[in-house]
Formats: structure tokens, C-alpha cells, sequence
């Protein structure tokens, strides 16, 4: 779920009152919204970095905007003013205009056959006379940022470009040429470099980087020229620095490059109608031509609006209340779905307008409806059919386990499921490429970096949190790890393990293996070396040599337990022996 990051005053102002938290929080909620949090740029460079760096930070309000992940046109600023607007019946819904160009001709945009094999499609548009600010221009590039990460799957799909049109001249080609063939000063750089040099200039660079991948390999790159030659964008990866856009920039031309040509057209519309207001003729666009390497000419922005029908009967009854047809349809004109009563009043005919992308079914404009109505004023009912539910067979068994290892002595423990490359690897002795680890890519903190691959550094921290308590500690924790796995669809599975500790001025590894064994007595499951349990000696970094043994199941391994190394235990500052039973327990259903 996207975060949208706004400033409060700002916000207020555009809203033309002001809120106390607690009142836009109830305003959020009521939108479909979360208020997520109340924060500043201060706060949160305090947070992440520490007091040091935060000198010099804005202290400016900032509400932190969870938006649902369709919902495009909440991203900024503007778009969520506008739905917050109509949605309390302060404005009426814009209608978005497209429109020929006052003097001349459209822009055009060429593409050539070269592009087909590396990135096929595009689309363009030009915001004629618009007026920044500040504050708008910072929130036209943070649109374009959160469509980048979002619908546009980090430049994979689509890359948008966006360029000062008083600093070229068109027709633009948009073609594709061997690296050591392009050549250009891209954006914010002093010098020329050829694509093959850039490629390896922003193989440093914290943002840059993480998109080199998606042409590095291929023989040809994208390339935007205009009729003077001059480089506009390199997609998916820079901008030129010849035509970047500015506050003072008074026409846009808009270019989106994508592999995917439903997902360009829906980026351009967002970005179009979402800054059209700045324009001296708000809501409206000025086309530009787009020509197909075979002849075809297409205009765009699109900016289609189409219409739905949907009977009374199927929203009153799908959410559950017992509306009237002007009701709903006065319902679905405050999300900005224009609508109106058809027919002999059983049919609403709804209006889908470009901003809405979202909109693909029926059932998605019945959820705006229950959203205007308010989920909180729908009467809660008894279902009228019964089913009979049964508890997850492996949550069945995690909870009769819980019950029996809490008898035997054991204190549980939950603990995070993120946890530090540290924590996994280094601390236990491990290699981090050994490990099966699921990485976040864009972690908040050194603390979260990767999903855990075991439960033990979380329990051994928990330890060291708690030196102060009466020896012996004896800790126990049944949860799910993470780990990669290419056979499944998501390239990785959850794995639902036992491990417990204990820490006392001898290793008491008795008592660990006497867990064990009960624990298999729960099981049912007799020592044996055919379709019992046993151990054997193992060796494991994480354990001391000599003191770690590997527990098999019918033949298969399941987990280890033993003696920690005191390297191991000297990494989460304890300072006495522990042992500890690491153990899956999935094969045991």
C-alpha cells in the first residue's frame, strides 16, 4: 500500500480549512483512507540517522497517507484534495478536456522499428501554460516517483519523461541505437558521456542503480531525439539535461516509454489530469501524435471516459443495505463517479471517468458505494447460510505444542520476523549467502534488512534483553521463517519452526535434550532409526564443536540442537552457556 507523504498546512490550505489530527484521521477513514502518521522530515532523519544529521531539517507537519495500491489518482497532493473535495460536496467532479493546440500543429512523436525489440510502445501529451510553485512542482515530481514504483513496476513497464518544451523543437523520434552511439549531458551532469559510460556512472548510484538492469543487457538502448538532434531521455534510466523542467517552465511536453502500452496510456492520463488545474484552461490537455513504425497515427492522451450500468438490487444487496437509486447514485457522484438513475429507476448508469483506472467491474463500483455509505453505518446481520470452519491443522498443532512446552517450563517468546543480515549470518557463524534470506529491497532501518531464515537470534536477543532476570531463562518460540524457493510462485515459502534456549551458568544440555524428547513424545513419535527419531553427531558453526547434534525424523533431517559456540553467544552480549533445540516441525502433520 502505497505512503503519500503531504504537508499539513499546505494541505489545509488547499482544502480551505483547517482539522484537528483527530478530525481529518476520522475524514481519512470515512475516504477509504489511513491516517498512517504524524510525523516531519526532522523526526524522521532523527529516527533512521540520529540527532547529528537532523540539524538543519524542516520541522514542517507532514501526514503520512496510506492510499490503496489502485488508486493512482490519490498519489499527490492534488489528486487527493480533488477526492477529498467532491467525496464532502464542496466541488463537483472536473470534466478533463483534451484539446488541439491554439496555434500550429500537434507535436509528434516517431517511433521506429529499431524500438521493437527493447521498449515497443509510447505516448505523449503537452501541458500547455501551466503555472508552478514550489510547492507544485515538488509534488509533480514526487507523482511521477510514486507512478515509477508503483503501476509503472519501477520502470519496468514505464518510464516517464517529462520535458521543457520552449528548450526543443519538435517532431521527436523515438528510435533505439547501439550504447557507444548515444551520446548526450544527462540530467544534473556538467559533461557528455556516451550510454556505455553512464551505464557504468550510475552503477554507484544509490537511485539510479536499481534500474540499470532493465536495458544493461540488450544490444540496443532507447533513445528520445528532437528535430535538432538533441537527446531528450535515455528510458528507462535518464532524462537529458538540455530540456529538464523547472518551476519557471511554462509548457511540458509529456513522453511515456513502456513495454506495456495499457499501463502508459493510464500513466499520461494520471499525470495529465492530476496538473491540468495549473494550466490557464484548467482540466484541459493539448494532444500530441504519436506515428507507428507502420504508418498508424494514434492521438494522444486518450482521456476516454465510458459508462456502467448497475442494477439498485445488486448493490443494496452485495453491501448489505436498502438504498434508493438517486441515494446510490448520489453516493457514487461523491467518489467522483458521476451518476444518475435510468430507466424505470432500477438501473444506475455511472460515468467512469480517466482518473478512475481502478474502476474494471461492476463489484469495484459497489465498493465506492459501501465507502460514501460508510461501512460503520451498515447493519450488521447474521449470515443466512451456515458453514461449519476448522481450525489450520498446522495452527492446531503450533497451539497443542504451545500448551505442552509452557508445562515443561519454558517461557514463550515472540519476537520479529525481520531482523539484520547480522543477525542471520555474521553472529551465527554463517556465510549471508548461505542462508536462503529473503531481502527487503528498500529497508527502513539496519534492524529490518532481511525476513529471518531461523528463530534463534530473535530469542537470543531476548535473552540479552533480559540478563538482569533470575537464572536459569528458559525460552521457547513456534513461528514461521522465511526462506527462498523457486518451486513456489513467489520465489520463496514459510516454514513453521520450534526453538527454544536455555541459559544458565552451566549449558544444561540435558535439559535441551529432554525438550526434545518430550516433544517427540507428543508427536508420537518413538526413537528409532527406521520410522522413529535420533541424533548424531553434526558439525554447525553456530553450535561448539564436539557439542551439536543433527535430529533426524523417519530418515529425513528436521533441525539441530546443541551447546551454542561461545562466539555465538559472546555476539548478543550474553556471557554464560546456552543451548539450544532448533527444530521444524511441518514434516510432524
Amino acid at each position: 500500500m502505497p505512503t503519500v507523504s503531504v504537508k499539513r498546512d499546505l494541505l489545509f490550505r488547499a482544502l480551505g480549512r483547517t482539522f484537528t489530527d483527530e478530525e481529518f484521521d476520522e475524514l481519512c477513514f470515512e475516504f477509504g483512507l489511513e491516517l498512517d502518521e504524524i510525523t516531519s522530515e526532522k523526526d524522521i532523519i532523527i529516527r533512521e540517522q540520529g540527532d547529528q544529521k537532523a540539524s538543519g531539517a524542516s520541522d514542517v507537519i507532514l501526514y503520512k497517507i496510506d492510499v490503496p495500491a489502485n488508486r493512482y489518482d490519490l498519489l499527490c497532493l492534488e489528486g487527493l484534495v480533488r477526492g477529498l473535495q467532491v467525496f464532502k460536496d464542496k466541488m463537483e467532479a472536473p470534466r478533463y478536456k483534451r484539446v488541439n493546440p491554439v496555434s500550429g500543429d500537434p507535436q509528434r512523436l516517431i517511433i521506429t522499428e529499431e524500438t521493437a525489440s527493447v521498449r515497443p510502445h509510447a505516448v505523449a501529451a503537452v501541458l500547455r501554460n501551466i503555472t508552478f510553485t514550489p510547492e507544485r512542482y515538488d509534488s509533480f515530481i514526487e507523482l511521477q516517483e510514486k507512478l515509477h514504483q508503483n503501476v509503472c513496476r519501477k520502470r519496468t513497464l514505464v518510464a516517464i519523461g517529462t520535458h521543457d518544451l520552449d528548450t526543443i523543437s519538435g517532431p521527436f523520434t523515438y528510435t533505439a541505437k547501439a550504447p557507444d552511439d548515444i551520446r548526450f549531458r544527462p540530467l544534473n551532469q556538467n559533461q557528455e558521456y556516451t550510454a556505455t559510460q553512464l551505464m557504468s556512472f550510475y552503477k554507484t548510484d544509490s537511485h539510479l542503480r536499481h534500474y540499470l538492469h532493465i536495458i544493461e543487457e540488450e544490444p540496443l538502448y532507447p533513445v528520445i531525439y528532437d528535430s535538432n538532434g538533441v537527446v531528450l531521455s535515455m528510458p528507462p534510466i535518464i532524462n537529458g539535461d538540455h530540456s529538464k523542467i523547472s518551476v519557471d517552465t511554462k509548457n511540458v511536453f509529456i513522453e511515456c516509454t513502456a513495454t506495456d502500452l495499457t499501463k502508459a496510456k493510464i500513466v499520461l492520463d494520471m499525470i495529465v489530469t492530476m496538473f491540468s488545474e495549473y494550466c490557464d484552461q484548467p482540466f484541459t490537455v493539448e494532444e500530441a501524435e504519436v506515428v507507428y513504425p507502420d504508418g498508424r497515427m494514434v492521438t494522444y492522451p486518450e482521456l476516454a471516459y465510458r459508462t456502467e450500468s448497475l442494477s439498485v438490487d445488486f448493490i443494496n444487496s452485495r453491501v448489505g443495505i436498502n438504498e434508493t437509486a438517486e441515494s446510490i447514485a448520489q453516493l457514487l457522484t461523491r467518489m467522483c463517479l458521476k451518476s444518475e438513475v435510468a430507466g424505470a429507476g432500477e438501473e444506475i448508469q455511472v460515468e467512469i471517468p480517466p482518473t478512475r483506472s481502478d474502476v474494471i467491474h461492476a463489484c469495484d463500483i459497489m465498493e465506492d458505494a459501501a465507502v460514501a455509505y460508510g461501512f460503520n453505518n451498515i447493519t450488521r446481520t447474521t449470515p443466512r447460510t451456515y458453514t461449519v470452519a476448522n481450525q489450520f491443522p498446522l495452527n492446531k498443532l503450533t497451539e497443542l505444542l504451545r500448551l505442552d512446552i509452557a508445562a515443561a517450563g519454558f517461557t514463550e517468546a515472540l519476537t520479529f520476523a525481520l531482523c539484520s543480515q547480522e543477525d542471520i549470518a555474521d553472529k551465527l557463524g554463517k556465510n549471508i549467502k548461505d542462508t536462503k534470506a529473503v531481502h527487503i529491497c528498500n529497508p527502513k532501518t539496519a534492524e529490518f534488512e532481511v525476513a529471518r531464515t531461523t528463530l534463534l537470534p530473535g530469542l537470543l536477543k531476548t535473552l540479552s534483553a533480559n540478563r538482569k532476570m533470575p537464572l536459569p531463562l528458559k525460552l521457547f518460540e513456534i513461528s514461521d521463517v522465511v526462506l527462498k524457493d523457486e518451486s513456489t510462485d513467489v520465489g520463496a515459502r514459510n516454514s513453521r519452526r520450534l526453538c527454544a534456549v536455555y541459559y544458565n551458568k552451566t549449558p544444561g544440555f540435558e535439559v535441551i535434550h529432554g525438550l526434545l524428547d518430550r516433544v517427540m513424545q507428543l508427536l508420537e513419535v518413538k526413537p528409532g532409526r527406521n520410522h522413529g527419531y535420533y541424533i548424531q553427531a553434526a558439525e554447525d558453526s553456530t553450535y561448539f564443536t564436539g557439542r551439536c547434534a543433527e535430529i533426524f525424523s523417519r530418515g529425513k533431517s528436521v533441525g539441530h540442537l546443541g551447546v551454542l559456540h561461545p562466539d555465538v553467544i559472546n555476539s548478543f552480549e550474553l556471557t554464560m552457556p546456552c543451548s539450544a533445540l532448533d527444530i521444524d516441525i511441518q514434516p510432524f502433520l
